[in-house]
């Protein structure tokens, strides 16, 4: 158990709200928000790799950030954070659907991130400088039903929400503000993050620039920045409680949170029709060699094994 901190300032028992979005509204302004925290899906997705620790810090910065963006989401579909680099850790993708369910992974040189972190153990911004230059992509995947959205931004700043801060600034007409925090607990890795973004007035006749919506967010932004990395990362205090403690003097309505949870969405058929965009003749010539084709997916690490006169029905269009 552990104990929550009511409005009254008394205690009370519970748990503590792990991997989830928490929606939430200032009242007083035209403000709204969401707050992540990930430990246990985050440790899930974690498992199913042996990162070095810098490539876990920032992918877990990246998972974070995309589950604080994919408030983009109005319907059923997939919000996907990508970025690329062209330094010791070249990508890192990490995407949510409506249902939040979440995968991540990274792809880097193994020699050369030691390399670099042992050479320059930057924990400020969780090891950006890795990342060398390069981009940051979102991608908004409405499944079919409404047109794709993509934006894409350099890679700017000091870390991977700076990056994401220019990006909202430079090409968003929404004010945005983020604080993230990442750090590894008792051995396995947590975060907690909160974005606030102003909306456009419901009164069609008030403009966004009219002072007293300026010092509505200059007020949530100066607030947000008093959030403290233990506030955001204690596996003891609830989100509820850490909005509250930052935005009670302006009132914060909380919403349904929306509940976390790993899964990935490969399948041996998927993997069959990649197999399929691969010349006949190449895909033997390894399974000649091998004595099998195995294709592992990158998110999960499930390992995919396909024999010889699997293969055969793979091009024959048969069922394996």
């Amino acid at each position: 158990m552990a104990i929550r901190i009511k409005k009254d300032g008394t205690e009370q028992s519970g748990l503590v709200d792990d991997d989830v979005i928490q929606p939430f509204r200032l009242e007083k302004s035209n403000v709204r928000g969401r707050m992540v925290r990930l430990g246990p899906v985050l440790a899930e997705i974690m498992g199913k790799h042996d990162y070095p620790p810098p490539v876990s810090a920032l992918l877990s910065e990246v998972l974070t950030l995309a589950l604080l963006l994919s408030g983009m989401l109005k319907y059923e579909g997939v919000f996907s954070l990508q970025i690329k680099g062209d330094g010791a850790i070249r990508t890192l993708v990490a995407d949510v659907t409506g249902k939040g369910e979440v995968r991540a992974y990274a792809g880097f040189d193994e020699a050369a991130v030691k390399k670099a972190a042992k050479r320059k153990k930057d924990l400020d911004n969780h090891y950006y400088h890795l990342l060398g230059k390069g981009y940051m992509a979102f991608t908004v995947d409405a499944g079919g039903y409404e047109h794709s959205y993509q934006g894409i931004v350099e890679l700017t700043g000091s870390s991977i929400v700076d990056a994401a801060q220019h990006y909202f600034t430079q090409s968003e007409q929404i004010k945005t503000s983020f604080t993230l925090a990442v750090h590894p607990q008792d051995g396995q890795w947590r975060t907690g993050g909160i974005m606030i973004q102003q909306m456009p007035d419901e009164d069609a006749g008030k403009n966004m620039d009219d002072e007293p919506d300026l010092e509505d967010w200059t007020r949530a932004v100066m607030l947000l920045s008093t959030c403290r990395e233990g506030e955001l990362l204690s596996p003891v205090l609830a989100s509820a409680d850490v909005l509250y403690r930052l935005f009670h003097e302006d009132g914060v309505r909380i919403y349904s949170p929306t509940h976390v949870r790993f899964k990935c969405r490969c399948t041996r058929a998927r993997v069959v029709e990649i197999l399929r965009t691969i010349p006949q003749a190449e895909i033997e010539d390894i399974c000649e060699k091998e004595g099998h084709v195995s294709i592992k997916c990158e998110f999960c690490s499930e390992d995919y094994r396909f024999t010889a006169a699997e293969l055969k029905n793979v091009y024959k269009g048969k069922k394996t």
